[in-house]
């Protein structure tokens, strides 16, 4: 599924290295602790809000109060095969279908804003500031 997303965004979304992906981690997931192997303890962190539903919709919903469409949007996913990707939150928001039907875990860090969303399938999504 992701790599039919790649497909539909083409050259508007830019696979990240290793090293970038790590650099934008450090900048967002990596200041969280974890509760398990796969969700964040957002304990002490700002969350901003919460949403139990969990469809491309919603994602399209938090993304619209979030970030302008133009802003920087990086999507780490569940499975640490699977390389980052930056786009502008609008492309995001445009696919969030296929954002969402892509992983049964994903986080996307807005950049400009400092902000972010943690989809967890089945449970929605959790939106917060990045401690610093």
């Amino acid at each position: 599924m992701i790599a039919e997303l790649l497909c539909v965004l083409g050259d508007a979304a830019m696979v990240l290295s290793y090293d970038e992906d790590r650099a934008f981690a450090a900048l967002s997931l990596s200041r969280f602790d974890s509760v398990g192997s796969a969700r964040l303890d957002w304990r002490g962190a700002e969350v901003l809000q919460y949403s139990p539903a969990f469809d491309g919709g919603e994602l399209r919903k938090l993304l619209g109060g979030l970030a302008g469409p133009d802003d920087l949007a990086i999507v780490f996913w569940g499975n640490l095969a699977v390389p980052s990707i930056a786009l502008e939150a609008g492309l995001v928001a445009a696919h969030g279908d296929a954002v969402v039907a892509c992983c049964f875990e994903c986080w996307i860090y807005l950049v400009d804003s400092g902000a972010l969303i943690e989809f967890q399938d089945g449970e929605g999504f959790t939106v917060g500031r990045v401690p610093c």
